[in-house]
């Protein structure tokens, strides 16, 4: 089965329309973009936009979180993407980071992010959801002849893949490039559905997986090394066991994180990460390694890979040449 290939990327003002425009005429299959509103612009309008650009590619929140919207507004505000792009949106999220973060709270709650997809999933089926204090129901999205927005949980640690696992259409890991994590990721996915008496197959995974192509590895290490770092910090207060010798490494991201630095390649954080755990982490190199460490994740189960390509900002210089290598030398490669 040919891989679903997307990017995901930070908002930036006024570039939406034509970033996702030249995303796919490149021949990528989705852009998900990322909800973080004190770094970056805003997601739905950006989406909306990009939506208006496009004709074929998925577009999503890459992610979103239960804490900043009250469920009602998230469902409505991603089904009028979906509705103006005649229903290509993707509603990912999770437990939250840079989103809260910069406002003084810490990631949702597991329970927190179950209650909330299990609201936000009423609401986008037209049912009537449960408030505990109220009884709520959207009465325009079930009246737009489209299926039901997809809900993508991002996941990292057991508990979240587990919930993934009964709540959400499609779950996408944040754990690495490493092909065993990606395995038995895929196994608490099967075995929690098939606890829950759902089909163990009948939902799609995926992995958000940071990557760079450039034929000098060193440069190829700078272009991801401020959301290689992102992504470390997500495995490391997710509670998953490491990839084999990484957990101290993990250990010192997590000592340093500083939230006001947040994917920046200049964040001590991030420069105190040894060059072996990027080339483990990450996917960097030429275009020919890119395309066998993916094409392993691939072999190991995944169905979808969200390529995070580089840090919050204008894409130039060498993200720009990455980037078009991504397009010209290894997106048609894993065709």
């Amino acid at each position: 089965m040919t891989p679903e290939l997307s990017l995901s990327l930070f908002p930036v003002p006024g570039t939406a329309g034509t970033m996702a425009a030249e995303l796919e005429a490149a021949g990528w299959d989705g852009l998900f973009m990322t909800d973080t509103q004190n770094l970056t612009a805003e997601v739905y309008a950006s989406l909306g936009v990009a939506a208006a650009s496009t004709e074929r590619v998925l577009l999503g929140t890459g992610v979103t979180n239960p804490v900043t919207r009250h469920p009602a507004v998230t469902a409505s505000a991603i089904a009028t993407v979906h509705a103006a792009s005649g229903g290509r949106a993707v509603l990912g999220i999770g437990r939250g980071d840079s989103s809260l973060g910069f406002l003084g709270r810490r990631p949702a709650p597991v329970t927190a992010l179950e209650e909330y997809l299990v609201r936000v999933r009423g609401y986008l089926h037209g049912e009537e959801v449960d408030l505990g204090d109220a009884v709520s129901r959207n009465v325009w999205i079930a009246d737009t002849g489209l299926p039901p927005v997809s809900i993508d949980v991002a996941a990292t640690g057991p508990k979240v893949i587990a919930v993934a696992a009964r709540r959400a259409d499609r779950v996408t890991f944040a754990v690495g490039a490493d092909p065993q994590r990606i395995r038995d990721s895929i196994a608490i996915v099967r075995a929690e559905r098939a606890a829950a008496g759902l089909d163990p197959t009948g939902i799609s995974v995926g992995a958000y997986v940071n990557v760079a192509v450039h034929p000098d590895l060193a440069v190829a290490r700078e272009v991801v090394r401020g959301v290689t770092a992102v992504f470390a910090h997500f495995s490391s207060m997710a509670g998953a066991p490491p990839a084999d010798g990484d957990g101290a490494v993990l250990d010192d991201i997590d000592t340093q994180y500083e939230m006001a630095e947040h994917a920046r390649s200049d964040a001590v954080h991030a420069t105190s990460m040894p060059d072996e755990f990027i080339d483990r982490f990450a996917v960097v190199g030429p275009a020919e390694h890119c395309v066998a460490r993916l094409s392993e994740l691939i072999d190991a189960g995944v169905e979808r890979i969200v390529v995070v390509p580089g840090i919050h900002g204008p894409i130039t210089g060498d993200l720009a040449e990455s980037m078009r290598a991504l397009a010209t030398d290894v997106l048609p490669a894993l065709r």
